[in-house]
């Protein structure tokens, strides 16, 4: 039989028969699954399917150890689970994030690949989806552990590599400018000074925040539902299936995994899930934060701030010459975007617990694994295209510091805030600076107002009592 030019073959499941490419891994079920649910391009990323590999070889090789499935059969599960691991066979899932809320349709889309190659590289062996691929499994934990599993290894080997990157890099440069004193400003007006470097520093506080609540989310990820099968109650699988697999994949990962000690709550639920999106979230809105700063300093070059230029990526416009805008600034922003409306969706999804099962599993596992991963890509991209670059106007920040009537704040203890404010606004209408304001309209000496209005002072009060 041939379909659109190709050559097709028969397979069956438990429902009848369908048709597939002749040279496809998966089956009756997954041809199923995507005839019902022509919803999107979305499929299953990388990190996803790299996880469910992972779980589907630990699980024969427990059952194995646990004298349930036979070493030549646990063997060459293994063998094509890794090819999965891989991801030598990416494209034999072409199901829709869209589908069954429990994700069966892709367990079984797993399933039905790994025994296809699996009798492929041992044609003398029989192998079922069923019986010895999910032995001991069920979708409802199956797809709750890959989740979990998926997450944490994003987390552990992506984002927190990358967060880290990113905070040393503007850290870095906090540490070179700090002996610039810039204007301050609140409610996007002038206020006293600061230090550039206490500003750029704070950025660095923020990323190391954000990563820190991330990390405090991995206990919460590594408790993994398997081994309570459908309902939680661990119908079917070996009292010690759970706990093994999970210490299996601790060693097979170098990251820490333990059974859950509620499979009814780790089936039921994502509480976990929108624990990890909501500190992804905190992440999304620190970038905006420092976008906007970098946005905003850098605007100009002639009307604007202009106190920084950062790197010149690409032309800014299309009618416009000359003109370079803040591109990688602008690009984390949107990503942040993704993630704070990513958050949303999981939110949402995690509501759908009912009873003994979450059924919004699939978009909730999508959403989560493309935050981690924008993220991650975005916080390296932001590090080595915009913050380690930027270069910084000094005469242009030194003449705003100047020029600023708020400067005036540290004559408080002195003269009072009334006169303080009568000096501000004559040196604001007049175009002067209030150290020549003030020195006519008190009795201050020259060397007074230089000590007290000195920038550096100001930014820094304490270290010059």
């Amino acid at each position: 039989m041939t379909e659109g030019g190709g050559p097709m073959r028969t397979v069956k499941d438990s429902m009848g028969e369908m048709t597939v490419p002749a040279d496809a891994l998966y089956g009756a079920t997954t041809a199923r699954a995507v005839e019902n649910f022509p919803i999107s391009k979305l499929r299953f990323s990388r990190s996803f399917l790299h996880a469910l590999g992972l779980v589907k070889s630990a699980a024969a090789q427990v059952n194995a150890d646990l004298g349930l499935l036979d070493k030549e059969r646990s063997e060459v599960i293994q063998q094509a689970a890794q090819e999965v691991i891989d991801g030598k066979w990416d494209d034999e899932f072409p199901i829709d994030i869209f589908q069954t809320g429990s994700g069966t349709s892709t367990n079984m889309n797993a399933n039905e690949v790994i025994a296809t190659r699996a009798m492929q590289l041992r044609s003398d062996l029989s192998v079922h989806p069923n019986d010895h691929v999910n032995m001991g499994q069920s979708s409802n934990d199956v797809i709750p552990t890959t989740i979990s599993v998926a997450a944490y290894v994003s987390i552990a080997e992506q984002l927190i590599p990358a967060l880290e990157h990113l905070e040393a890099t503007i850290q870095k440069r906090a540490d070179e400018l700090m002996d610039v004193v810039k204007t301050g400003r609140t409610h996007l007006m002038d206020a006293t000074p600061v230090r550039m470097g206490q500003t750029v520093g704070a950025w660095a506080t923020q990323v190391r925040l954000g990563r820190e609540r991330v990390q405090n989310t991995l206990p919460h990820l590594g408790r993994l539902a398997l081994g309570g099968t459908a309902t939680g109650s661990g119908l079917n699988a070996h009292v010690e299936f759970g706990g093994r697999v999970a210490k299996l994949l601790s060693e097979r990962t170098g990251l820490s995994f333990t059974e859950t000690d509620d499979h009814f709550e780790s089936q039921a639920s994502q509480d976990t899930a929108v624990e990890v999106s909501g500190a992804l979230k905190s992440i999304a809105t620190a970038y905006i934060k420092i976008s906007n700063d970098l946005r905003h300093m850098n605007s100009g070059p002639i009307s604007g701030l202009g106190e920084i230029v950062l790197p010149a990526l690409q032309p800014g416009s299309s009618i416009m010459p000359g003109k370079i805008n803040p591109v990688i600034a602008e690009a984390t922003m949107m990503v942040a975007a993704q993630v704070i409306g990513n958050d949303t969706t999981i939110t949402i999804g995690a509501q759908h617990g009912n009873f003994e099962l979450n059924v919004m599993l699939p978009v909730i596992a999508h959403n989560l694994l493309e935050s981690i991963e924008i993220l991650s890509t975005m916080s390296n991209v932001l590090a080595d295209k915009a913050i380690a670059g930027f270069t910084v106007n000094r005469e242009r920040i030194a003449e705003l510091v100047d020029k600023n009537p708020i400067m005036v704040t540290g004559l408080n203890p002195v003269i009072g805030y009334e006169n303080g404010a009568k000096i501000a606004k004559k040196a604001y209408a007049e175009g002067r600076t209030v150290k020549e304001v003030a020195k006519e309209l008190t009795d201050l000496s020259d060397e007074d107002l230089d000590r007290i209005l000195d920038p550096a002072v100001l930014a820094d009060p304490g270290i010059h009592d």
